[in-house]
């Protein structure tokens, strides 16, 4: 199983890169909900997650999971959840790293596809 959690994580940072909305709202489920690292808005299906990466995708981010913990919920479908950095370019062109906290839920499909039914990403908190 480690294998398919590694994996669905490379296809979804690789879809990052390709900087194509439609690319990453391809691995997601077509009743997905997704809670975005910068957006305040519940997202419910595949349209308002292409509607958040369109400009996500703007900030040309590449993902780096620093601590992981995989639940198997069934044969068919697991939770990952960990911290992951993201670097990204900010409003004045420069490169920042981002902590955020994940949860994805993969589920496979009619088709035997994996595909993302829910994606939780926040900021981390920081300690002061």
């Amino acid at each position: 199983m480690e294998e398919i959690f590694k994996r669905n994580f490379r296809r979804w940072n690789e879809a990052l890169q390709t900087k194509r909305p439609e690319e990453v709202t391809k691995l997601y489920s077509r009743n997905t909900t997704f809670l975005p690292t910068f957006s305040d808005e519940f997202r419910k299906g595949k349209e308002k997650t292409k509607d958040y990466f369109e400009n996500f995708l703007k900030k040309n981010p590449r993902g780096k999971i620093v601590e992981e913990e995989v639940q198997m919920i069934s044969s068919e479908a697991y939770s990952h959840s960990g911290m992951y950095n993201f670097e990204a370019t900010n409003s004045e062109g420069k490169k920042q790293e981002i902590e955020a906290r994940f949860t994805f839920i993969w589920k496979k499909n009619g088709e035997g596809e994996w595909k993302i039914i829910h994606h939780h990403s926040s900021p981390k908190i920081s300690k002061k």
